[in-house]
């Protein structure tokens, strides 16, 4: 325990400041994140008015792991998906703002007299900004749903994979004094072979998994399943040449997939709310007085660069790939900021040894001053926009707005040639990454157990059966799917004779890079004559290709990809979340699906379709019925409308506006006066002349025709009894009575 007592105090004085300062500023309506920075310079030793923290160590630790909660996060809530969406204006965006912020990055340092690396390591270090930042500011200002918001974090994930890249040039430039392509082409090359291989294979069994548990799964074996596979991948993310935090995002991204994505992230979010205040402590806790004295003039140069760099460029690149004006404002003035990637590059040049002592604190007083203005920035957007709008030439502002009009169609106008290529290139890939993972797996794992525990030739031979038997099913997509009997592959055959050449020759070429597969297989495992390999390669590799169980297996593993990819946007539109496909391809321009709910006091509760005739009427017809967790498609006149029912009603937009209209004037008005419905208590003695003398409860009347119940029965002795509905009343007897106003007036009356 003593051992545990510097870094228990350290906590205590961390969250103690932490909390005070959340509350300090939630107070004064400002980002929390503003609250952790300030906290984390009151906890740190350069404030001397406080007690500071001892260990400093063990916070950056904890600190990095907040980072990667916070990636995780961010991974289950911004799936690659999304990403994928967002396509040519993120990418667009990204690249323009890191091949913008590295020239100026260099330009300043060379400006100040500063080395060529120490130069080319600034640029490096403030074109990235912070997505955990981001992320929090926009959960704290509630702009996390906004359309720009979307565009921003697409951004930002691809800047920190990029990050990764740029990483390995700087590393090359700095050890080599020269720009090897060579181990860029390998770096990225490497990039994409992590992220297609992890994001199939968790695709394919993680869901598969969970479903199989489900039974077993309460929220704390699911909190600690989540978190236990979120480090699974963080540490082969760091064995594989990744961030940790690079990690975490893609297993976020995986379980983002899962029908359990929404449970897991309420799960997760008190784990990450602890560790995120604790990194973004740890980054108040850099700041230093006397380095900001000491280096102001690079600090304020360099802050004001990344203030007005980042978001230039980001503005920029927004408005290249066709966005409108406004969210190019709004997604630029996000972006003007530097973070915890900036860290790692300046991390990078101190253990390279190749920039000097004084670039990390520099960079360090430029992310925080960067960090705490983030907030301003973000909410500066909508004045700078409209500032901006007066300013710009009318003829600078249509020639905007006619470039956004005309890029936003461009992407859907793909020919059945683009389409046919996209899909054989995407099958290539996918399937080749995963059968050079399965060769690597068999040759450095399954062979040396082979040779191990089976003696001589015959090891060759199960390694070979068992590699081909497992690469079978990725063989044939590899070389044959997508080929003869697919849609696009008989359009192109079909339309054009022109067309039949250059599709033989893409089927030759894809049957020859599956069999050649087989004979590099064949070839590392049995030492003979090339000849007889090429000549059984071939026949083995037909064998393996167009065999029906081959078949049989892709399809079944094709099924359950497809299925697990998309189930949690089935179970969303079976729930009434999300809208059916088919609303966005609907055939008349002026037809629409919209939802409604149907309040409790509306006047078609309870009646059958047929009697409501909504398409008599306002033109509209119900789609589908959501009632609770359970879905009634294309329902029959005979089905009725409930309370709390959510109907799909499809129709034009003036048919769907009337009948929304006229379910509002359907809804019962409230009454004027509310005593009337009041319920009050009351006691009615029992007389010699009471009606109720002598009968028994059920024969009284008073709950049937006076709308009264009898809440107890007090006998003449002041004893309470629960009513029984077949003693009769006696002289003597109170009954206790509850009912509105009007009826117990009505009761009072007889008995006097």
């Amino acid at each position: 325990m003593d051992n545990l007592a510097p870094l228990i105090a350290d906590l205590a004085l961390i969250l103690i400041c932490a909390g005070i300062m959340t509350l300090v500023f939630k107070k004064l309506k400002q980002p929390l994140v503003l609250g952790y920075i300030v906290a984390g310079f009151i906890a740190s030793p350069h404030f001397t008015l406080t007690p500071s923290v001892i260990d400093t160590a063990s916070i950056h630790v904890w600190s990095e792991i907040g980072v990667i909660f916070l990636l995780f996060a961010l991974g289950l809530e911004f799936s690659f998906k999304k990403i994928m969406k967002a396509g040519g204006p993120a990418i667009i965006t990204t690249l323009v703002i890191i091949f913008g912020m590295i020239l100026v990055g260099f330009l300043v340092g060379s400006a100040f007299g500063w080395s060529r690396m120490d130069a080319l390591f600034l640029g490096g270090m403030i074109c990235m900004s912070s997505t955990t930042i981001i992320y929090k500011a926009f959960e704290d200002l509630g702009l996390s749903k906004n359309r720009f918001a979307g565009l921003v974090m697409s951004v930002l994930i691809l800047e920190d994979i990029l990050a990764v890249v740029l990483m390995v040039v700087l590393s090359t430039v700095a050890v080599s004094s020269n720009f090897q392509g060579g181990e860029l082409v390998m770096s990225i090359l490497k990039l994409v072979f992590f992220l297609v291989l992890w994001l199939v294979v968790g695709i394919y069994l993680i869901p598969l998994i969970l479903r199989k548990t489900r039974s077993l799964m309460n929220d704390e074996t699911l909190l600690v399943s989540a978190l236990g596979l979120c480090f699974v991948m963080v540490v082969i993310a760091a064995k594989t040449g990744f961030s940790a935090a690079f990690g975490a995002f893609i297993m976020g991204s995986i379980l983002a997939e899962t029908l359990e994505a929404e449970h897991i992230e309420r799960l997760v979010k008190p784990v990450k709310d602890l560790f995120g205040a604790i990194f973004f402590v740890s980054v108040g806790m850099m700041v230093d007085p006397a380095m900001i004295a000491q280096y102001w003039l690079p600090i304020l140069v360099i802050t004001l660069t990344v203030l007005i760099g980042q978001p230039f460029f980001a503005i920029v690149g927004v408005l290249l790939s066709g966005q409108p004006l406004k969210t190019a404002v709004q997604s630029g003035f996000s972006l003007s900021q530097i973070g915890e990637f900036s860290f790692i590059i300046a991390t990078l040049g101190v253990s390279l040894g190749v920039t000097s002592d004084f670039l990390y604190p520099i960079v360090v007083a430029v992310s925080v001053v960067t960090i705490f203005l983030t907030p301003y920035m973000i909410r500066l957007a909508e004045p700078a926009y409209a500032l901006i709008g007066r300013i710009l030439p009318p003829k600078a502002r249509l020639l905007l707005d006619e470039y956004a009009q005309a890029a936003a169609p461009a992407a859907a106008k793909d020919s059945a040639w683009v389409v046919y290529l996209k899909e054989i290139a995407r099958m290539i890939v996918i399937n080749g990454i995963i059968t050079v993972a399965i060769c690597i797996i068999g040759f450095t794992v399954l062979y040396p157990l082979a040779v191990k525990w089976i003696p001589g030739i015959w090891a060759n031979v199960v390694t070979a059966v068992v590699m081909l038997s497992v690469l079978s099913p990725f063989l044939r997509a590899l070389s044959v799917k997508k080929s003869r009997g697919s849609r696009v592959f008989d359009t192109l055959w079909e339309s054009d004779r022109a067309n039949r050449a250059p599709l033989l020759a893409t089927m030759v070429i894809r049957l020859i890079l599956g069999i050649g597969i087989v004979v590099y297989i064949l070839a590392r495992l049995f030492h003979v004559s090339l000849l007889i390999i090429l000549l059984i390669a071939p026949l083995l590799g037909f064998f393996l290709l167009f065999n029906r169980w081959t078949k049989r297996s892709y399809k079944r593993l094709e099924r359950t990809f497809q299925t697990n990819l998309r189930s949690r946007e089935m179970r969303e539109e079976y729930l009434g979340k999300k809208k059916p496909e088919y609303a966005t391809h609907l055939l008349d321009k002026d037809l629409h699906l919209a939802d409604f709910d149907i309040p409790a006091e509306v006047e078609w509760a309870g009646k059958e379709l047929r009697e409501l005739s909504f398409g008599e009427k306002y033109g509209v017809h119900v789609v589908s019925i959501l009632r609770g967790t359970r879905r009634i498609n294309i329902p029959k006149a005979t089905d009725r409308i409930f309370p709390q029912d959510r109907i799909q009603v499809i129709g034009t937009d003036a048919g769907l506006e009337t009948f929304g209209a006229a379910l509002k004037r359907c809804e019962s008005p409230l009454p004027e006066d509310y005593s009337a419905g009041e319920m009050v208590l009351r006691r009615l003695p029992v007389g010699p002349s009471s009606p109720f003398l002598g009968k028994a409860l059920k024969d009284s009347g008073i709950r049937n025709h006076y709308h009264c119940l009898v809440a107890g029965i007090e006998k003449p002795d002041g004893t309470l009894h629960v009513p029984d509905a077949h003693i009769p009343l006696e002289e003597g007897d109170v009954i206790w009575l509850v009912g509105e106003h009007k009826d117990l007036d009505v009761l009072m009356t007889l008995e006097g």
